[in-house]
């Protein structure tokens, strides 16, 4: 008998109706023929209803591709739960995923099940491998970390799906709307010109959810990754009010003395064992961020409310940003002829103030990771 099923995601629900048919065992261990076995159950029983309702949800709601993918997820757990059988639901997630279009893979070894797809973009901290000179990287490689083996390369399931042919795209160009119950307020506060300012800001955990497994991307995606409607709501236009009356440079420094002691520093490597880029939003989430995030979100922060050419500026163990004006204070840093004004959004041993750079980066060598030029982006 069908079953409708109703996943709770973020400000509203997918449905759909699950057939006994659609619910496949996967046979024996892993293998050619076992994995082969399932997709032709699966192929073969009405699977187009649900893919065809993902597609329309993902339509309808305007979902990026890291967004449809968490949808995904929550489809396959709520027909074959992970914790139950981890093949058997990294299955699921690749067939749908692929029947969507995407260009997936699976591969085994070790007594694990991979999952690869196809992206173009650069992505530093997952495992890859290379076909026909098309990237594909590994979807799942949180599930397994350290189990998972570099050594000894995974073997290929050769399985030809004739629509599966997109690139997927790490790039989180929207965020999603959350139900108003989702979000708390949380307080921040600073001094300017011996002045609290002090801040209410809506922010909903469902944020740390969708970043969980998030890759370390490239820096111009990072960067321009949005805020929910509603915390953009809660923080920019009382920082645009704030700023109004002040001078452009003084109102950037608002904004980087905001960003610098607003929340408290920890390093990556101490409070998380390993590299993990916060976007806007989460730094403005969580109580903990460091340089990487603190960049991220003054980047947002100036090109929300001033739109001005900015660079991120990356040295051997930091990341400062520095912006374009028509007269640069301090030291300028040069980048294609042009001057820009350091703005350090992070705390640092020295009193750091408009156009400094810290007295350890003057000798060190330095990229330029993402240039903004309003005029042109």
């Amino acid at each position: 008998m069908s079953q409708n099923i109703a996943i709770d995601f973020y400000d509203d629900s997918f449905n759909f109706r699950l057939d006994p048919e659609l619910k496949i065992e996967l046979q024996d261990s892993l293998s050619q023929q076992s994995i082969q076995y399932f997709y032709q159950k699966l192929a073969s029983a009405n699977d187009q209803s649900i893919v065809q309702s993902l597609i329309a949800y993902k339509t309808r709601h305007q979902l990026n591709d890291w967004l449809y993918y968490q949808l995904i997820r929550k489809t396959a757990e709520a027909i074959s739960p992970k914790k139950a059988n981890y093949n058997r639901y990294t299955l699921y997630k690749w067939f749908f995923m692929s029947k969507s279009g995407y260009d997936a893979r699976l591969a085994i070894g070790n007594n694990q099940l991979i999952f690869y797809v196809r992206t173009s973009e650069e992505i530093t901290d997952i495992p890859y491998f290379m076909v026909d000179d098309h990237k594909y990287m590994c979807l799942n490689y949180h599930d397994y970390g350290k189990l998972f083996n570099r050594d000894r390369p995974y073997v290929p399931i050769a399985l030809h799906i004739p629509e599966a042919r997109e690139q997927f795209s790490y790039k989180v160009t929207k965020m999603p709307d959350f139900k108003p119950e989702a979000y708390h307020d949380k307080h921040v506060a600073f001094n300017f010109n011996h002045k609290a300012y002090h801040f209410n800001i809506k922010v909903a955990d469902e944020v740390s959810n969708i970043f969980a497994n998030y890759p370390v991307v490239g820096f111009e995606d990072y960067f321009n990754i949005p805020m929910s409607r509603e915390t953009y709501n809660s923080l920019i236009p009382a920082l645009k009010e704030n700023v109004k009356m002040m001078p452009v440079k003084k109102g950037v420094d608002y904004l980087m003395q905001f960003t610098r002691y607003a929340f408290i520093y920890e390093d990556d490597e101490t409070y998380f064992g390993q590299e993990k880029r916060f976007s806007p939003e989460q730094t403005l989430l969580n109580n903990q961020s460091d340089c990487d995030d603190r960049a991220a979100l003054f980047f947002y922060l100036v090109k929300e409310i001033y739109n001005l050419p900015m660079i991120a500026v990356l040295y051997p163990t930091h990341i400062t940003m520095a912006v374009q004006f028509d007269k640069p204070v301090g030291k300028p840093i040069t980048y294609n002829g042009k001057q820009y004004t350091v703005y350090e959004p992070t705390p640092q041993k020295e009193n750091l103030k408009l156009g400094d750079l810290a007295t350890h980066l003057r000798t060190q060598k330095f990229e330029v990771v993402y240039a903004y030029n309003p005029k042109s982006d």
